[in-house]
């Protein structure tokens, strides 16, 4: 992917279990610690791998790209993913799908094992062409220990089986991805950062402007210039982006609510399905489809 955002024209390269050096996301140290650490089982002849990866909080994996799709979930703690633009908060519920030669980097929030399947293109029979969410039943979670183990312990005809049966529980769901891109006025972006240290903070703009130097009306341009959404708009998806890890990691949505900045939950839970597309309860509770 170019700095543009743009995903790179050139060939995947085969994935070698290692991550690009480069580019990692702003503010964060690249997990190069993590480097050969991971276990990977890739029976000859099968059509899914799968990787099992430690991270610690705060820890990701530079930007970079697989020759192989990748499915890419935690099966402890929640993973993060930042790809085409976009972040997806992931807990164990769920799992992202990542085309062949999308570049994208992976993190965690807190202490995780990043599990993931690939699936070798010409022996895939799923075409998306864009990332999706996928949803991680209980059947599918027991399907990727299944595939997980040593090759010798699970006979060929029997994984190839396992295969297929992941193949079919593969469905994306609908969900929106939270954006809060930050603008580029440096006026705005500060009020920005301040939102992001403390998105609670209830001030107007007309109160923000007395803070940065301008005026409610410059920082309102601002925001819809620089980030493509009108302030309150933008707020709203910050608040949801600051909830997603303190719902992933376990908290009420009452707490969740205040702390962010919504005076009731069912203020909190309206705008969570508004942006998100499901309610809370539906995103972060376990599936048993």
């Amino acid at each position: 992917m170019s700095r543009d955002g743009h995903v790179r024209q050139d060939a995947p390269r085969p994935w070698d279990g290692r991550v690009s050096p480069e580019d990692r996301p702003p503010g964060v140290a690249p997990a190069v610690g993590k480097h050969g650490t991971g276990h990977l089982v890739s029976p000859p002849g099968s059509a899914v791998a799968v990787g099992s990866f430690p991270l610690d909080g705060g820890e990701w994996f530079a930007r970079h790209e697989h020759g192989a799709h990748q499915l890419a979930w935690a099966s402890d703690g929640v993973l993060a993913v930042r790809a085409s633009g976009r972040t997806w908060v992931l807990p164990s519920t769920v799992a992202l799908w990542i085309p062949a030669g999308t570049a994208h980097a992976t993190g965690a929030t807190g202490k995780a094992l990043l599990r993931s399947l690939y699936f070798w293109p010409d022996r895939c029979p799923l075409r998306w062409r864009e990332p999706q969410v996928v949803p991680v039943s209980g059947l599918l979670r027991e399907l990727i220990g299944h595939l997980a183990q040593d090759p010798d312990a699970l006979p060929a005809d029997a994984r190839h089986r396992a295969e297929q049966v992941v193949f079919d529980l593969l469905r994306p769901v609908s969900v929106t991805t939270v954006r809060a891109p930050m603008p580029a006025d440096p006026r705005a972006r500060r009020v920005a950062e301040a939102l992001r240290h403390d998105p609670a903070d209830n001030r107007t703009l007309a109160e923000w402007g007395a803070v940065v130097g301008a005026s409610g009306r410059t920082l309102a341009r601002a925001f819809v210039t620089g980030t493509g959404m009108a302030y309150g708009q933008w707020r709203t998806q910050l608040r949801l982006q600051a909830a997603m890890p303190l719902l992933a990691a376990g908290a009420t949505v009452s707490s969740v609510a205040r702390r962010v900045g919504y005076g009731s939950p069912s203020a909190f839970v309206a705008a969570f399905r508004r942006g998100v597309g499901v309610p809370p309860g539906a995103y972060f509770a376990p599936s048993d489809r």
